[in-house]
């Protein structure tokens, strides 16, 4: 029944739209940040012109 194909994308459409919905909010929320990022400090070294 090729009248049928239609249907069956727009299910799989959907039903893969809901499993991204789904995992990329998991992944976002879930991602464990280290702290290493966060404690180490950016040295400043002056600039020296000479003109």
């Amino acid at each position: 029944m090729p009248q049928m194909a239609p249907l069956s994308w727009v299910t799989l459409m959907i039903y893969f739209t809901i499993i991204f919905l789904m995992i990329n909010p998991l992944n976002y929320f879930l991602f464990i940040k280290t702290s290493s990022y966060y404690s180490t400090k950016l040295q400043h070294t002056p600039l020296n012109w000479k003109w």
